[in-house]
């Protein structure tokens, strides 16, 4: 029975990759230093045509490869954006420091992305109003320092429960490897529908 509903599950992931490859022309992907030694000269700006690097978590981690990543991929030709993997237990004020003090200021660059994933520890010890506040600093400052509107990474239960009903002109760039992305009240402009994907140049899953 667990051997039938494993190659179901497998099959429904499948089709989901199959079916998004298939709708949408332009595609990306994210990588961190998870993700190894990258080989950017292999990667197609064509096939892919924007990339987002993990720059930086929390208020004072900061990915060792991002660098090397930011530089390579933008002499790839490839449209370059950087991301913020947002720690609910920490302050905004040093987080957006953090981000900034990492990420230059590029005028073709992509704009910023903060992560917003649930975290059952830091949600229990704030309100979700405390939470907002703190989401608008990040937001704010980046949109301030680098002159672009941050996009929002979380996930259909994240934004049900936290974001709904707020940041209703923030992008939504919505992770749900299950299908197709659908939110009552929003629309997404990015959809991350794979953390299995297959990219000649990267060794491990994207």
């Amino acid at each position: 029975k667990h051997f039938i509903q494993l190659l179901l599950l497998t099959s429904l992931c499948i089709n989901t990759v199959s079916a998004a490859e298939q709708t949408y022309t332009v595609r990306g992907f994210d990588v961190s230093h998870h993700q190894g030694k990258i080989d950017w000269k292999k990667i197609s700006p064509q096939q892919y045509q924007f990339v987002y690097l993990k720059a930086t978590e929390g208020g004072d981690y900061v990915d060792p490869l991002f660098q090397d990543n930011w530089l390579e991929a933008r002499e790839r030709g490839l449209h370059v954006g950087a991301y913020h993997f947002y720690n609910l237990c920490r302050d905004a004020e040093s987080q957006s420091q953090n981000f900034i003090h990492t990420v230059p200021i590029k005028v073709n660059a992509l704009p910023p992305v903060i992560d917003l994933e649930y975290d059952s520890t830091c949600i229990e010890k704030t309100t979700k109003e405390q939470l907002i506040k703190q989401i608008k600093i990040m937001h704010d400052r980046l949109y301030l320092h680098y002159g672009k509107a941050p996009i929002f990474y979380t996930t259909p239960n994240f934004y049900a429960l936290i974001l709904a009903g707020s940041f209703t002109q923030t992008p939504l760039w919505i992770r749900d490897y299950q299908g197709q992305p659908q939110l009552k009240d929003r629309h997404w402009s990015f959809w991350q529908y794979s953390r299995q994907g297959k990219i000649n140049g990267i060794n491990s899953p994207v």
